[in-house]
């Protein structure tokens, strides 16, 4: 009987060495719950799910959370962040010039940056199931629509029509996010003189000045 031949790999016929275990971070863990709250709604921010998109364990997330409620309040910090504090910070602006305050506040929603429109709708239809957090998107909303109305009165308009172009002119933003308007840029350029004289009004000394709304 001939002598078996040494393998020519030293490890053929041994069992692979285990995978290390994945850790998340839980930045990821957040940007995952995000993404599925933007997607899906709140409901669909789940544990177990979220976990079996990375494969990983459910221990792998309770290495970085509490609870459930845990992950939910760093999604809310996320959109105070965001959505929040650049009108907090607009609101210790102490003088102001109407016009120039108002592109401002406008430039916010436009620039996404950071502002995120699908967080805000996200975060003001969870708002729906939540009665505290209700009570937080609308105080934002308050908020929104006074900065607008200060713009308005810096103006000139009185404050009965300040309050009202102020809510037209959010209402009017809210809703293009809602519906999910899309425009061609080219078309949207145009219209922007005109988004102008009908928000503006006659008051602003330059009509021909674009909004980009």
């Amino acid at each position: 009987m001939k002598p078996k031949r040494p393998s020519a790999n030293p490890a053929a016929g041994k069992p692979s060495p285990a995978a290390p275990r994945r850790t998340l971070s839980r930045e990821a863990w957040v940007a995952a719950a995000r993404k599925a709250l933007e997607k899906r709604g709140i409901a669909e921010v789940k544990i177990d799910r979220l976990a079996r998109r990375f494969k990983v364990t459910r221990g792998s997330f309770y290495f970085h959370f509490s609870s459930l409620k845990d992950l939910h309040g760093e999604l809310l910090e996320e959109w105070r962040r965001i959505n929040c504090a650049p009108f907090w910070k607009l609101r210790e602006t102490a003088e102001i010039d109407g016009y120039g305050f108002f592109s401002t506040i406008v430039h916010v929603w436009v620039d996404e940056d950071p502002f995120s429109p699908l967080l805000d709708l996200a975060v003001r239809d969870w708002a729906r199931t939540s009665k505290s957090l209700g009570k937080e998107v609308a105080e934002m909303d308050d908020l929104r629509i006074s900065l607008l109305e200060r713009s308005f009165l810096a103006m000139g308009y009185s404050p009965a029509e300040s309050i009202v172009r102020a809510r037209i002119t959010y209402f009017h933003q809210i809703g293009q996010y809602a519906i999910a308007f899309k425009e061609d840029p080219a078309q949207r350029r145009r219209y922007q003189p005109l988004f102008g004289k009908v928000l503006l009004g006659p008051l602003v000394e330059d009509p021909h000045e674009s909004v980009s709304i």
